[in-house]
């Protein structure tokens, strides 16, 4: 459900080929030119953090993580749950009992995988004190293997989207031996052991990860290729040099103003791929200015933010009415968000005594686009008598930042996982959820129960009242700003095919090949 960074390219062709050159020589690795087997190289605009499921919420490693670890349910190309590890599922007719019948499958080691497999996994992610998302499992009572191919899990209570939160990513299955016998720090050091289409041949933190296609995967005939390269590379002209010189089949997260040029090229092609996401700005409730709510009224009062969406995104996303990213389920249409209204923001903060208030806003560097973002609300906010300093930072210490509640406020964007409510409210709306309401320290007790009661609801109708209340108590308290629903834009040489970007923020490696 993270945050990512962007930057926005100042396009000349000089540069380009100059930048695509260098790159050429610093990126590329050195057996690339005599490489005949078929390797995906993807230019990520987000770092892998970590290769442990249970420890990053950060886009990155949520894109590595998918490639690493088979869930027990996937999701198709239609977006429709089918069988994973799982081939097979019952329900009780009281909605509290599952049972899973396992595949027969191996790990990337060779050694099989089995529902005490699956059962840790769930569990680790529930108990373990460092996991940072437990909020899908808590609702899971136990879980355990009644033999090597049947996982039983039993709930605490009904839970509407439960089967939809076992494809997610973090849920992936690990090894219980090797996590035992190694301990969670060294098993996923360098070289985990994976239950997905790729293993890793080497991680070189802070450049690339190594992948290639694991043998004993599970879906005979995939991966498509021999291996992947997710190579970091943050900022987005080196990424757009490197896709125009062939040095990679993909890149990620470009800027709206540099659409243009890829859509003039028959070798790329830039789809805008759906997204169940948000673009906001996260306040600290727990520390003065933003924990007096008539301070955070007038912030999001003094935004014109028709006229920002259509600065930071050329015209291409809608301005965002409530927190809840539009295409999830009961997301709320009709609801009429934040209006531009800079006289009575003004009012509020004499009314709060928080005139000359010093408030930092916090974003990633290097990201011009963020920057641009930064200083559009820091003129806004000046306006109406708050001193703004904007303050870019290292990926690292932002997030750990945010993490401790060490902020004012940050540009951010968060997403979610599929269409379901339930995953998006426990990540950002719930304080008692596991992360503090994506650590802004937003305490609203009644959020906290209509967020219990949407998951254990099963009738359609009632859940679409609760997530609607939901969705006006956090607009009246000001949990968050919405700014935009952005798309996934991301460019593709037409050399490859199957590749893609998934709402879920995974990308479909296993799927692709080059093609010419």
């Amino acid at each position: 459900m993270q945050p990512g960074v962007y930057t926005q390219p100042v396009i000349n062709a000089r540069n380009i080929k100059i930048c695509a050159l260098a790159a050429f020589i610093a990126l590329v690795p050195a057996h690339a030119a005599d490489d005949d087997r078929d390797i995906i190289r993807i230019a990520a605009a987000f770092r892998t953090l970590t290769l442990d499921p249970t420890r990053s919420i950060y886009t990155g490693a949520i894109e590595t993580f998918g490639q690493l670890y088979s869930r027990l349910l996937r999701r198709n190309a239609e977006g429709q749950l089918v069988p994973g590890l799982a081939l097979r599922w019952e329900i009780s007719s009281d909605g509290l009992d599952y049972t899973f019948f396992l595949r027969e499958t191996k790990f990337s080691d060779g050694s099989p995988l089995t529902a005490d497999d699956a059962a840790f996994s769930l569990l680790r992610m529930r108990d373990d004190p460092e996991a940072v998302y437990p909020a899908p499992v808590l609702s899971l009572q136990n879980a355990w293997a009644e033999d090597a191919r049947t996982l039983r899990i039993r709930l605490k209570q009904p839970n509407a989207p439960f089967l939809e939160a076992l494809e997610m990513c973090f849920l992936g299955v690990v090894s219980r031996a090797d996590v035992e016998r190694r301990g969670a720090a060294a098993a996923f050091a360098d070289i985990p052991v994976t239950s997905g289409p790729y293993r890793v041949v080497e991680w070189r933190r802070n450049d690339r990860l190594i992948l290639e296609a694991n043998p004993y995967y599970w879906r005979t005939g995939y991966p498509l290729n021999d291996g992947a390269e997710l190579i970091e590379v943050v900022d987005t002209n080196t990424r757009i040099a490197m896709l125009q010189a062939g040095e990679v089949d993909a890149i990620q997260d470009i800027t709206h103003s540099a659409i243009a040029g890829f859509v003039a090229s028959p070798d790329t092609v830039v789809p805008e791929e759906p997204a169940l996401r948000i673009q906001v700005l996260l306040l600290n409730h727990a520390r003065p200015p933003f924990s007096d709510r008539r301070v955070r009224e007038a912030a999001a009062l003094a935004l014109d933010r028709e006229r920002f969406t259509r600065v930071a995104t050329r015209g291409r996303a809608q301005v965002a009415n409530t927190l809840l990213p539009r295409q999830l389920r009961f997301h709320d249409p009709d609801f009429p968000g934040w209006t531009y209204d800079p006289h009575r923001a003004r009012q509020l903060i004499d009314e709060a005594g928080a005139h000359g208030a010093k408030v930092v806003i916090n974003f990633t560097a290097p990201s011009a686009y963020y920057e641009m973002m930064a200083l559009i609300v820091q003129a806004y906010w000046g306006d109406i008598g708050l001193e703004v300093e904007i303050r870019k930072m290292d990926q690292a210490i932002y997030e750990q930042r945010q993490m401790d509640g060490d902020y004012d406020a940050a540009i951010e964007w968060w997403y979610n996982e599929n269409a379901e409510p339930d995953l998006a409210v426990k990540w950002a709306l719930c304080g008692s959820c596991g992360n503090r309401a994506y650590y802004t320290n937003y305490q609203n007790d009644r959020v906290d129960e209509l967020v219990r009661q949407g998951a254990a609801e099963l009738d359609p109708d009632r859940r679409r009242d609760i997530y609607r209340e939901i969705q006006a108590i956090a607009f009246r308290d000001v949990a968050q700003i919405p700014l935009f629903y952005p798309s996934w834009l991301n460019a593709y040489s037409t050399r490859i095919e199957g590749l893609g970007f998934t709402p879920a923020t995974q990308w479909t490696l296993e799927e692709a090949r080059h093609v010419r």
